[in-house]
């Protein structure tokens, strides 16, 4: 049986490590904040973005799994950022990897850019649009070949534009 102090001391540990990640999250934003070539204030990207695109994309936020239209999207065409328009993916490197969300195996050229996230205890590589710095997921070394990386993407995060093809 679980005694109260191990309950505490556990409970603490959960909630000194769940802070610690979020504050790494949050420091990795920050610094890298003046990078971008698009960079609004927060009511600006409010004006612009639903309260669920702000969340996942300006927040580091996660939607539900199997709640994106575009999980299951394989029509042909180019997935942009939901708050800049860059195009991010090909519809021809999508495919499912059975999560609940968009995975692609690779980014098309100069797409995205990488952090480390360290939030909810573990070391993850976070992937944002290198336009504006929104958050999109993570990148995992679990995909399908020829690059073995999992592209695991909010779908909110994107907007697909039907038919476009690679620029």
């Amino acid at each position: 049986m679980i005694s109260r102090r191990s309950m505490l001391l556990g409970t603490s540990a959960a909630a000194g490590l769940t802070l610690f990640g979020l504050s790494q999250r949050f420091a990795v934003a920050e610094g890298a904040e003046g990078e971008f070539e698009i960079m609004l204030s927060e009511d600006e990207w409010r004006d612009r973005l639903t309260e669920e695109q702000f969340y996942v994309l300006r927040q580091h936020g996660t939607e539900r799994p199997f709640t994106s239209p575009l999980n299951k999207n394989y029509e042909a065409g180019l997935y942009h950022c939901a708050g800049c328009d860059l195009p991010l993916y090909s519809s021809e490197v999508k495919y499912d990897s059975g999560t609940g969300w968009p995975s692609f195996w690779e980014a098309l050229p100069d797409a995205i850019g990488t952090s480390t996230d360290t939030s909810l205890g573990m070391v993850r590589t976070e992937c944002h649009c290198r336009r504006c710095g929104g958050h999109l997921g993570h990148i995992f070394d679990d995909g399908p070949e020829p690059t073995g990386k999992r592209h695991c993407i909010n779908g909110v995060a994107l907007n697909f534009v039907a038919g476009a093809t690679n620029v």
